[in-house]
């Protein structure tokens, strides 16, 4: 059976084990009984499948944008959550509420996308003037730059007393995701599947500017959609439902040992495979500790840095 029938058949088994997962049982049995089906529907269609399509919208477009940055700057060891564009969404978002504390939330994603956009802006200027000798440069670049970006978040953060609610978006949780606080993925959808039409074209500015210019691609523009698409993902998630990590590092990572760098195949492999990852690290987070919840952020932390390192411990073998 070909792989992406498997993760379809996956996201679709896991999305459906989602919906009856939670701290409120949940039960298509009483659904018979008028005085608890309206109760039991509500709940279905106001909490569960709300967060189950938010969990496959944000899951597949942050695997997605991974797999732009990491096809765009030719580096398998990097997402956006390491070189800054997190940060600068961030950011964004509490600029946004010292600034405008009653903007609406497309607002909110708006300021956020317009910090992420700028801080990964800069840092394909910084990189643009060193030497890269090495592939690790490109990652070390992206942390030194985040690392700076968040620092400065933390000082305006703790002289505005917004501590608490920069400490909410850091961290990846489904669990305040309703109906009516998660249309915005929506978005994040619409970019996965313009990335997908677009997937030959930055397949081919992924070999170089020198080459993409000769087989007739203008780089400069190639370049500059991705880099839209990463930061409106990155905002969009990042409004809605906080930071994921590690998803648009490894995610990408391994669907590139069965697929290669041909981003038509990958692109629709990467969304099912992150949607599919994001659907199971949320059932474990409201499995391992029921009632209580593990928030998603500290699962794919976990799940996401240990399969990194089994990652670079496989292609050290590999390399010898």
């Amino acid at each position: 059976m070909k792989l992406w029938v498997l993760l379809v058949l996956g996201v679709l088994a896991t999305a459906t084990l989602s919906l009856f997962i939670g701290v409120a049982d949940f039960s298509l049995a009483p659904l018979g009984w008028p005085d608890e089906a309206q109760a039991r529907l509500t709940l279905l269609w106001v909490s569960r499948v709300p967060r189950s399509l938010a969990l496959v919208f944000a899951g597949a477009a942050t695997a997605v944008a991974g797999l732009i940055m990491q096809m765009l700057l030719r580096n398998r060891y990097i997402e956006p959550a390491m070189v800054g564009t997190v940060e600068g969404a961030c950011l964004g978002m509490l600029l946004a509420l010292i600034v405008a504390p009653g903007i609406p939330v497309f607002g909110r994603m708006l300021m956020a996308f317009v910090g992420a956009i700028a801080v990964t802006g800069l840092f394909l200027a910084i990189l643009s003037r060193l030497p890269l000798r090495s592939v690790l440069i490109v990652p070390l670049t992206g942390i030194i730059l985040a690392g700076i970006v968040d620092a400065a978040t933390n000082f305006i953060a703790f002289n505005f007393e917004l501590q608490q609610s920069l400490a909410a978006w850091r961290l990846g949780d489904f669990a305040q995701v309703l109906s009516g606080r998660w249309e915005l993925l929506w978005l994040a959808f619409a970019l996965t599947l313009v990335a997908a039409f677009v997937a030959d074209r930055f397949t081919i500015a992924g070999l170089g500017r020198d080459t993409a210019t000769s087989l007739g691609l203008n780089h400069r523009r190639v370049m500059a959609l991705g880099l839209v698409i990463v930061s409106a993902v990155s905002a969009s998630v990042v409004v809605t439902v906080g930071v994921i990590p590690f998803l648009g590092l490894v995610v990408p990572n391994l669907v590139s040992l069965v697929s290669g760098d041909n981003l038509r195949r990958a692109v629709p492999l990467t969304a099912l495979a992150g949607a599919l990852f994001a659907l199971v690290c949320d059932v474990l987070g409201r499995l391992l500790n029921w009632p209580f919840e593990v928030p998603i952020g500290v699962i794919i932390g976990i799940v996401g840095s240990a399969t990194f390192l089994w990652i670079l411990a496989r292609e050290r073998r590999r390399l010898g």
